[in-house]
């Protein structure tokens, strides 16, 4: 698959859960998917990077039940997305000798993952006359995509 389709999509999952992205890029680097050697983002091929992006993912799902969590389109969710993702398609792209393609095609993907997120959350919250089951359905959605692009990377 052409690295600026995965990193549109890894933009998608960013967009949807702000650390989770950057979690799959942590362990693809760990575990030899992703060659981050040498360049500025080393540091996600770390064990303990990917480890604690991971408990910080774990927070994210429990946080996002909260009533009190803001929206994600309010700027610092969003901004926060939009950093993600373009952190990790920076990730790709130096791996992939495409850096500036990668970081704006992950921007794009953020942009659609929050504002597409948002609204088929709000309809499956509606269909199913609360939010828990819709938030648990974006959050499996958001891993499982996760995983596939993780295990799709050249």
């Amino acid at each position: 698959m052409d690295i600026y389709v995965l990193a549109l999509l890894t933009g998608v999952i960013a967009g949807l859960r702000t650390v989770t992205a950057p979690t799959m890029i942590s362990w693809a680097a760990f575990l030899g998917r992703l060659n981050l050697a040498g360049t500025w983002l080393s540091i996600l091929g770390s064990i303990w990077t990917a480890i604690i992006l991971t408990v910080f993912a774990l927070v994210e799902f429990v946080t996002d039940q909260l009533p009190t969590t803001p929206s994600r389109t309010v700027p610092v969710q969003f901004g926060a997305r939009l950093a993600s993702a373009a952190l990790c398609g920076a990730a790709l792209g130096l791996a992939h000798d495409r850096l500036i393609g990668s970081i704006l095609a992950g921007l794009v993907g953020a942009v659609i993952g929050a504002l597409g997120g948002r609204a088929a959350r709000g309809k499956l919250a509606a269909m199913f006359g609360r939010d828990m089951p819709a938030a648990f359905i974006e959050d499996a959605v958001a891993v499982i995509g996760a995983i596939l692009i993780g295990v799709s990377l050249p």
